[in-house]
Parts: C-alpha cells; structure tokens; sequence
C-alpha cells in the first residue's frame, strides 16, 4: 500500500501524541527524579531519520519521527530493511506479526525506550542498541505497553480519518528480490540530497554493487537490494 505524505505526517502527528500521552505521563515522574525538570517535545521529520536525543541544557528529550520512515513501513519491500521489522520478527513482539499498524506502534516505543534507557544512564557511545535497551523494550511489550500504545494509535487514526493497514505485510526475501536485478541495469537509491544514481556491475546475494553515474561518477555502493529502484519507477 502506497501513502500521501499529507497522510504520513498525519500519522506521524498521531504517533506523537501517543508518545507523549501514553508513554510519558505515567513514566515522567521517574524521569524527573532523575533530571529534575526534565521534559519531552515529539516532532515529525521531513526525513527517514528517527530518533531520540537528548539536550542537557534544556534538560529536554526530543523524539522525532521521519516522515518517509513512515511511508516506507507502508510496503514490504522498503519496510522489511527497517531494525523495527527485524525486532518484531526476531524478538515476537505483537505475536511475530508484521502490518503497518504493529510497525508504528513498535517504533514509538523503540524511541522512547531509548528515552529510558538513557534516563537510567544505560546509553553509551558505541552501545546504544545494547543489552539495557532490550530489557527496556521487552518490558514494554511485556507489561502491556506496546499493547496500549499500539491501541490507543488506532484509536486516533480512526478518529482522524487516516489509513493504518493492519493486514500483514508479505515478506519479500533478499534473494527473491535480487533476482528481480542484472548486471548493467540503471538504478537510483536514497531520497532527496542523498539520492544518487548508478549501474548494478554485481548481484550479491543481498546486495549489489553500483557505479555511481551522473554526479555520483567515480563512486562505488553495496546496496540492500530492497533500496534500489528503476529511474523511471
């Protein structure tokens, strides 16, 4: 399924409210004793970037929501590259099942386990996606959160008006995916300032290697299969 950006920063609106309504207000006491005074603005992102980062500053904790992350957990082929994906197939979160709604629901408390886990004093350089973060994540899911979170976001997008697929998204294989490309086949991949143009010169067996053309000549990529798109697609 295909969506409108207008729609993506809808949703991305909503996934702000839920972070902010659900997940922070019954935490926010415990993360104020730890920094006092501390605080949390969600925003949606006119990228894919999604993360959360903290200002000692302003002692304020910022989460943001990019929006071509959402539009890209709308279709098989782009959500499958996400770490949300590999989380709820590999970890069981949501029963192991993978639609739009569980995708967005998992990434609002992917962001603000990361808020925990910084809070506790659990984040380190070179070890964000650690040992402390999952017991935060699977306590989430565990505790009902993820349950709620993922509840209360449908609730919104039905208040809204705004489409939250909840039939789950037929995985495409890398291998079934590279089949699709050849040697000498034109591509693009990557989104804006960052979109660059090539030829496939190897089909790996996850990946493929591209030549950069255009202003991307003289370069060499590995791309995720799932990344690379016809120039006229």
């Amino acid at each position: 399924m295909t969506i409108s950006r207008n729609n993506a920063v809808g949703l991305g609106k909503l996934m702000c409210s839920v972070t902010e309504e659900l997940l922070w207000q019954p935490a926010a006491s415990w993360i104020r004793g730890r920094s006092p005074g501390g605080s949390l603005h969600c925003r949606v992102g006119s990228g894919q970037a999604t993360y959360h980062r903290y200002d000692p500053q302003t002692r304020q904790h910022q989460i943001t929501y990019g929006v071509r992350m959402i539009m890209a957990k709308q279709q098989a082929e782009s959500a499958i590259g996400w770490l949300s994906s590999r989380e709820i197939l590999q970890r069981g979160y949501f029963g192991g099942e993978l639609t739009t709604l569980n995708l967005l629901a998992h990434t609002c408390c992917h962001e603000f386990a990361h808020l925990l886990q910084h809070s506790a004093g659990k984040r380190f350089h070179g070890s964000v996606h650690n040992r402390h973060f999952y017991e935060i994540l699977d306590q989430l899911h565990e505790s009902g959160g993820a349950e709620a979170t993922r509840d209360y976001l449908t609730e919104l997008a039905r208040q809204q008006g705004l489409p939250l697929p909840h039939e789950p998204i037929e995985i495409v294989q890398p291998q079934q995916l590279a089949a699709d490309w050849q040697v000498g086949d034109a591509v693009h991949f990557g989104h804006g300032q960052t979109q660059h143009q090539g030829k496939i010169i190897r089909v790996n067996r996850k990946t493929c290697t591209v030549a950069g053309t255009g202003p991307s000549r003289g370069l060499r990529y590995r791309v995720p299969v799932s990344l690379l798109v016809t120039p006229n697609s």
